[in-house]
């Protein structure tokens, strides 16, 4: 048997019972090794790729559809179709599946859709065809009922198709239908409702093709007018032959695609208007239906892009200033709908969709029509750039940025859609919230692209800050000349909520281009006069874009807020709002206790220095005393370098370790270091701060050694130290005979034995009140009469602070209690 070659397309039928297209090639047929049997190849024109490898099962029902289809299932829910370009390759691929499973070429499936049961096998073994009643007035009823009575059992229901398909019985009833229509016979008319009704849901599309030509299409509308659950019949036909117009905005000179056109858009009638809404037992009887529309679209679409005429001169009255408004307004409208109607299509067919249109100059057209001052026609041409915008937007931008080399700023394509959303007339700005989304499409660097030879992203990005962000901010710098928004009105209000978001989007998506923007043009001090603002999501808008430049924690931006005293239009803000407990409040607090909680140094010193007077009252939060402390414990580390300099060494050794045994340490370390640190622990001399830094990394080293010391060499050193050696666990205090009290740090080796210092070592004094030698390097401070610690960690919370305080009083008390 010899391969014959055919171009197809291949489907797929998805959940949303949609047909999915797999892909263009040329179909084959063959004995394939791996699968035992004759099997259809289809190969990609691509590249050779296999697209399908189906073998012809001999039980598998394969139906053959509009002489260019061939449809079947490979499994209970995975549905296949074959579009062939030509009928010749479709009857021939169909002549291999009828000899691989013996059957007659003739029939256009080619086996039971549905396993029947016992019963019906042996129903069908006794009567092997369905006879129709003769197709008279007097037995529509018998009719009715007989299609009724058939539409549960799939096999009645083939035995149904064929004696409809084999008879012309469809023409034969329609004829009766004007018959019954001429007698005003309303209860025949009632039952050929029920009997098309019935037909339809027999899903076969030999009986579509008959009742969708162009001679039958009308009456069988007809027939559904006249549905017994309606006291009045439905006007169908006269809708679509005196409501419904068409209109050829450029003649159509293809008859074939008219007459398409024409069909697709009846049927799209019935299935949305006529036919009532199927059940959930119906819905998948009508699967063949939408495959019919769909498979009508795809070949219209292909259609319209194949005649070159007819798009050149579409797109030639465009554009033509000779064009009058009427007739251009529905040139846009066409383009609209032929867009819309694109996006039923399937991703590859959408591809070449809109090449064809990028081809033919759609950029170029939509932008003179942008310029008109029609607002429908405008309005329609936003519509057809946002299906371009949603459809690829990387084709937008390189447009814009060629145009660019080209034309002045002001007639730029982006730049009249940036001025059509400022000056969008609705006073709900519905145009413009649309433009705003199409804006932020076209900026976010998320959709573009980078090659080796170029980034996109640097290209458009500087573009773009160049010419068309000076259009965007243009209403905002305008409004915020003085201390409060010169036009405060809804309007104005909800166009500058829309700059501003698109601005703080542009802050979390860009990097250094908006950051020059808005310290070179002072933007956020412009923006922040709209926290003045009588409306409360505009204020709440400029709140918001603040808090997303402080979020970057980026000192640039902090200096710039810092220099400006951009802090003052927030707190006075925060004062006005009063003691009311509501968003901006509850914003204005976050953000001051993100600073806090991220520990911005800077703008913590800033807000203290500067605002603390007049929030050192605000108690129904800790935030701001909470920023006080924050500013006084970095004070405290600018005053002793030293002390700071000490801890980061303490808390890198004690935190700084391997991520997997992070956790497990540090809850060892709490659970353990007071034990460990309890006993045997050496004094340290305040003469010791003079030691080198460097002597300080061997003992801390070994601080975590000491944990290693079994309880039986604590208790032992324990007993060989004197009264003086009793120690705290992270402090050591010795009482000398003066009157002030020093409290000093541990040596962290002063543990190990052998250490100069430790207990048992050749120069450890035995006398109490001797302080012996450390080689590590400690920062005493020393009051009168007071209790200083010597070695803080740095904790974020007031509270350990002052627990802090009372364990070294308590250690004290006992300490002096000793010694006395």
């Amino acid at each position: 048997m010899t391969d014959t070659r055919r171009r197809v397309k291949v489907y797929t039928l998805n959940e949303d019972r949609q047909w999915d297209d797999r892909g263009t090639g040329h179909v084959s047929s063959g004995y394939v090794e791996r699968l035992k049997g004759m099997s259809l190849l289809v190969r990609a024109e691509s590249d050779g790729s296999l697209l399908l490898e189906s073998k012809i099962n001999p039980n598998t029902a394969y139906q053959k559809q509009q002489d260019t289809l061939i449809v079947w299932s490979e499994a209970e829910n995975y549905d296949l179709a074959l579009s062939f370009q030509e009928k010749a390759g479709c009857d021939e691929i169909w002549e291999k599946i009828c000899q691989v499973q013996g059957k007659d070429p003739s029939v256009d499936i080619t086996q039971d859709l549905v396993d029947e049961s016992e019963e019906e096998r042996f129903d069908d073994m006794s009567s092997p065809g369905l006879e129709l009643p003769s197709c008279e007035l007097s037995r529509l009823e018998e009719i009715a009922e007989l299609v009724a009575s058939s539409l549960p059992s799939p096999l009645r229901r083939e035995k149904l198709a064929l004696a409809l398909e084999n008879e012309g019985y469809i023409k034969k009833l329609l004829e009766l239908f004007h018959v019954c229509e001429d007698l005003e016979n309303i209860e025949g008319l009632h039952h050929l409702y029920e009997i098309i009704k019935g037909i339809f849901l027999l899903n076969r599309t030999a009986l579509f093709e008959v009742m969708f030509s162009e001679e039958c299409i009308m009456d069988v509308i007809g027939c559904l007018e006249y549905d017994p659950a309606l006291s009045q019949p439905r006007k169908h036909r006269e809708f679509l032959t005196k409501t419904a117009k068409f209109k050829e905005v450029i003649p159509i000179s293809d008859p074939e695609l008219k007459q398409k056109i024409h069909q697709t858009y009846r049927v799209q009638y019935i299935q949305d208007m006529v036919l009532p809404t199927p059940s959930v037992f119906e819905e998948n009887m009508l699967s063949t239906l939408h495959s019919f529309i769909f498979f009508n679209k795809v070949e219209i679409v292909g259609m319209l892009q194949e005649d070159e005429k007819f798009l050149t001169d579409l797109f030639a009255q465009l554009t033509d200033e000779a064009t009058d408004e009427e007739k251009r307004q529905e040139l846009v409208n066409f383009l609209k709908e032929f867009c819309a109607f694109s996006q039923t299509l399937q991703p590859q067919n959408r591809d070449a969709f809109f090449k064809t249109l990028s081809n033919m100059g759609i950029l170029p057209a939509l932008e003179v029509i942008l310029g008109m001052d029609d607002t429908q026609v405008r309005s329609a041409a936003t519509d057809i750039f946002s299906y371009l915008v949603e459809y690829n937007p990387s084709m937008v931008r390189e447009f814009v940025m060629q145009e660019a080399q080209q034309n002045d700023d002001d007639i730029l394509l982006i730049n009249l859609i940036i001025e059509h959303m400022i000056c969008d007339t609705d006073p709900e700005l519905g145009g413009a919230v649309q433009l705003m989304g199409l804006l932020r499409t076209l900026v976010d660097p998320e959709n573009m692209l980078a090659t080796a030879n170029k980034t996109e992203k640097t290209e458009f990005l500087g573009f773009f800050y160049k010419h068309c962000m000076h259009v965007l901010t243009a209403p905002l710098l305008a409004n915020t000349t003085e201390d409060k928004p010169s036009k405060d009105d809804f309007q104005t209000a909800q166009l500058l909520a829309l700059v501003l978001e698109l601005l703080t989007f542009c802050v979390e998506h860009h990097t250094y281009h908006i950051k020059n923007y808005i310290i070179n043009k002072d933007i956020l001090r412009r923006v922040l006069v709209l926290m003045a603002s009588k409306h409360a999501f505009l204020a709440l808008c400029a709140l918001r874009f603040k808090r997303k430049i402080i979020g970057l924690k980026d000192e640039f931006y902090n200096r710039y807020i810092m220099k400006s005293f951009l802090f003052e239009p927030v707190v006075k803000a925060f004062l006005n709002n009063g003691s009311r407990y509501n968003l901006m409040n509850s914003a204005i607090i976050e953000m001051f206790e993100f600073i806090r909680v991220e520990d911005i140094k800077s703008l913590t010193a800033h807000v203290i220095e500067n605002y603390w007077k007049a929030l050192e009252d605000v108690d129904y939060v800790q935030t701001f005393k909470g920023l006080k402390l924050r500013f006084e414990q970095q004070r405290e580390r600018q005053d002793n370098p030293k002390l700071d300099s000490m801890r980061s060494i303490l808390r890198n050794h004690r935190y700084r370790r391997d991520a997997r045994t992070l956790e497990d340490e540090e809850e060892m370390w709490f659970n353990t270091d007071e034990d460990d640190m309890e006993d045997g622990e050496a004094v340290v001399s305040p003469s010791d701060k003079t030691k080198n830094d460097d002597d300080i990394m061997d003992p801390i080293s070994k601080f975590m050694e000491r944990k290693k010391l079994k309880e039986s060499e604590e208790k032992e050193v324990l007993l060989k130290t004197n009264l003086s050696g009793r120690q705290s666990p992270s402090f050591k205090l010795s009482l000398s005979s003066g009157t002030k009290t020093n409290l000093t740090s541990q040596s962290p080796a002063a543990n190990l034995p052998g250490s100069p210092g430790s207990p048992g070592s050749p120069g450890s004094p035995g006398s109490p009140g001797s302080v012996p030698k450390s080689t590590s390097q400690t920062a005493a401070i020393t009051t009168k009469g007071g209790l200083v610690g010597l070695v803080d960690y740095p904790d974020d919370d007031e509270d350990d602070d002052e627990d802090e305080d009372k364990e070294d009083t308590l250690l004290l008390s006992k300490k002096a209690k000793f010694e006395s």
